[in-house]
């Protein structure tokens, strides 16, 4: 039984990287198709003025992410189950019951990391950069900065150890969180509605385009990135910007320049430019 064991983790462990870059690759485009039909709001920049910028900052993250940890975070859990590392391992839990309690902690931990990146001003600066694209959409969801996602990878190892989180557990987990921020950062009309009943269980575009409102008070609302209910549990929730979601301004008010919009500029920014108002403890 021990050595069939080994045998799918083995493979999970060799597969989680394919499975993971092959639903980002799935949702990217479904979100691009979707956004092109049925679009939200109308371009203020074209996407050969953004796309190549924020594609060629997505391949610089993966490439650190690969030196970082060759395996990735399923592999790490894979080595933290072997050692009986966390919480988890402590417990007799079924394994779906592991599966599940993985997802929702570790994405609370996220949202708590993100409001983390928005309190601190040194981290503002790094994070800041998701905020500057002068457009909202899909290719916004892979625009960070890679030291932002070097520090997110060290604080997920750190969780996963804590937990002692079932690799299969961490890779759902990756997968919904590639697949929601893509959804949730696509400039895609979904009917009121619809998108009413489903932010009971999910953060949708309109829901996280607040946080990317140029109004201070807005971009430190709505942290979530699958679940909506840490917004509303510990009060950062917003229901719609001020100026309505066809009237809001997207960015950030020190940085609201197309130049920006540029690749050596996006990875030089965080030593450009004060933090300005945004830090929650600036």
């Amino acid at each position: 039984m021990e050595c069939i064991e080994r045998t799918v983790l083995d493979n999970l462990m060799q597969d989680a990287a394919a499975i993971r870059l092959g639903a980002a690759i799935v949702a990217l485009v479904a979100m691009a198709l979707w956004e092109t039909v049925v679009p939200r709001r109308p371009r203020l920049h074209g996407r050969r003025a953004r796309w190549p910028a924020n594609f060629g900052i997505a391949v610089i993250d993966t490439v650190i992410l690969r030196v970082i940890l060759a395996g990735g975070a399923v592999a790490f859990a894979i080595f933290c189950t072997a050692h009986r590392w966390g919480f988890f391992n402590l417990l007799a839990l079924p394994r779906w019951l592991a599966i599940v309690l993985t997802i929702v902690a570790l994405d609370l931990i996220i949202y708590l990391q993100h409001v983390m990146f928005h309190a601190v001003p040194a981290l503002w600066r790094l994070h800041r950069m998701h905020h500057t694209d002068l457009d909202f959409d899909v290719t916004t969801g892979i625009r960070f900065h890679p030291l932002e996602i070097a520090l997110s990878m060290g604080l997920k190892l750190f969780a996963i150890a804590a937990l002692g989180a079932p690799a299969a557990g961490v890779l759902a987990f990756e997968v919904l969180l590639n697949a929601t921020s893509t959804f949730n950062h696509a400039n895609v009309a979904i009917p009121t509605a619809a998108d009413a009943l489903l932010r009971r269980f999910l953060v949708t575009p309109d829901m996280h385009r607040v946080h990317h409102s140029v109004v201070v008070r807005e971009t430190n609302s709505n942290f979530g990135f699958n679940l909506p209910w840490w917004d509303w549990i510990l009060g950062t929730y917003r229901e719609a910007p001020q100026a309505g979601q066809l009237g809001m301004t997207i960015g950030i008010a020190e940085l609201n320049d197309a130049r920006e919009l540029g690749l050596w500029r996006m990875l030089v920014q965080p030593w450009r430019a004060r933090p300005g108002d945004y830090p929650i403890n600036g």
